[in-house]
């Protein structure tokens, strides 16, 4: 893709990031206040290293926050084991995504938190990493560090790139500076048909479609013990499972649970919010309805007269999809726009969502056409629709496995994209060639 030259946009964006500068602080101040940074590591907003860079080569990999950095992980591992001697460097921009990291990057790559959009922080970071390549993953733009990248030379790929209609549609306000930005990219690789046609519409000239990564990820891990645990505790009551929720769908969950529980009796409801440190906030609220909550963050076992069980931890979501047969998945109920059904439907979960779903549309239609995904659109219908699944097994289970064959479904996009990116890499991909 030939680069298109600046457009005033740009010069003003990159202005304007220079004079907000001392500022700066307060808002990392701000934000480490609601627990959105890390106090120990916040230099790396910065552009500041907190270890040291290996010899060789050095792919870097962005993701934003938790879906997109679970999407990496194959495709870290995958590079790694066609490149011998590659380091991979993984940015993410949440505490959240930071702990995931931790925990599951493979040997040979490492997480740092994303600099700041400031010209001086893009310049520190790029000058220290020297990034041979930069994949960035779905849809977001830092305009100074996309720029900065390009005047270095390092080549830059957007992967599973995600445009939604609503995104779509703000940057046609500016087509000169979203045209600017993707004309930097050497390669872009769409997760969807829609994405595509609206990053071609963006002035985006070539627009490759692999498939999506998210279809092709692993399944998510488990305490095998843990479940053991969790499942004598909870013995032969009726479960469902509420995950990714946001504000007030916590609340939906519990009206669902003050609606069945007469009809189901010793119903336990699960609740796996998207942002475990809303975890006080959300048992309060519960509370205030007359329902009786276990934390899971507190240490609160599962008591015969727990109603809701609240999920508020970090990382264990396989967990709670190995526990019911049911799961609403949420997001959908707000503007946030679904979350990945893939995760659930891998366990073999029979899938619920309500009307939002602009994240995963072509996801959640093809779930809905193999029949392993009921849409809702409210409460009542939500109430309904679990009502039905826990009255009738067969169906439970025939949605459950139609959801586990859709979602086993291997879409290639792995193996696309990285024969995609093999001559990007050092050396021209060679290793990654025979892998791909």
């Amino acid at each position: 893709m030939t680069a298109k030259a600046p457009s005033p946009g740009l010069f003003l964006y990159r202005t304007m990031t220079r004079a907000v500068a001392p500022l700066v602080p307060l808002l990392l101040r701000r934000r480490e206040a609601r627990g959105k940074e890390d106090p120990a590591r916040l230099s790396e907003r910065f552009g500041i290293p907190s270890r040291a860079r290996a010899d060789g080569p050095l792919v870097w990999l962005h993701g934003a926050s938790v879906g997109e950095s679970l999407s990496i992980l194959p495709l870290a591992g995958r590079l790694l084991a066609a490149t011998p001697g590659l380091h991979i460097l993984v940015t993410t921009g949440t505490v959240t995504s930071a702990t995931l990291m931790a925990e599951r990057l493979p040997a040979g790559a490492f997480h740092q938190y994303v600099p700041l959009d400031h010209p001086d922080y893009c310049a520190r970071f790029l000058d220290y990493w020297r990034p041979d390549l930069a994949v960035w993953i779905e849809s977001e733009f830092w305009p100074n560090l996309i720029m900065a990248a390009h005047r270095r030379g390092i080549p830059l790929a957007l992967v599973n790139a995600r445009i939604t209609a609503r995104s779509a549609h703000n940057w046609r306000h500016a087509p000169a500076f979203i045209a600017g930005l993707l004309s930097r990219f050497s390669l872009i690789m769409a997760q969807d048909r829609a994405s595509a046609a609206r990053l071609r519409e963006l002035g985006a000239e070539q627009v490759l479609e692999p498939g999506n990564l998210k279809h092709d990820a692993p399944m998510l891990s488990r305490d095998e013990a843990e479940v053991a645990r969790l499942k004598a505790a909870i013995g032969e009551r009726p479960v469902w499972v509420a995950t990714n929720t946001h504000e007030g769908e916590e609340r939906a969950a519990g009206e669902v649970h003050a609606a069945l529980a007469g009809e189901h009796p010793g119903l336990l409801t699960i609740i796996v919010p998207r942002h475990p440190t809303r975890g006080s906030a959300i048992a309060a609220e519960l509370a205030a309805m007359g329902l009786a909550v276990a934390r899971r963050s507190a240490g609160e076992a599962i008591s015969p007269a727990t109603q809701i069980y609240l999920a508020d931890t970090l990382g264990e979501v396989g967990l709670f999809y190995s526990l019911s047969g049911i799961v609403f998945v949420g997001g959908t109920f707000d503007e946030t726009g679904g979350h990945n059904p893939f995760e659930a439907a891998r366990f073999g979960c029979a899938l619920l969502a309500g009307p939002s779903d602009f994240n995963f549309a072509e996801a959640f239609a093809g779930f809905e056409g193999a029949g392993a995904m009921r849409r809702v659109a409210d409460v009542a219908d939500l109430a309904g629709a679990v009502r039905r699944l826990l009255g009738d097994e067969t169906e439970r289970k025939r949605m459950g496995a139609a959801a586990m064959r859709f979602a086993s479904e291997d879409s290639g996009a792995t193996d696309r994209t990285l024969a995609a990116l093999a001559a990007l890499l050092p050396a021209g991909g060679e290793g990654m060639a025979g892998h791909a």
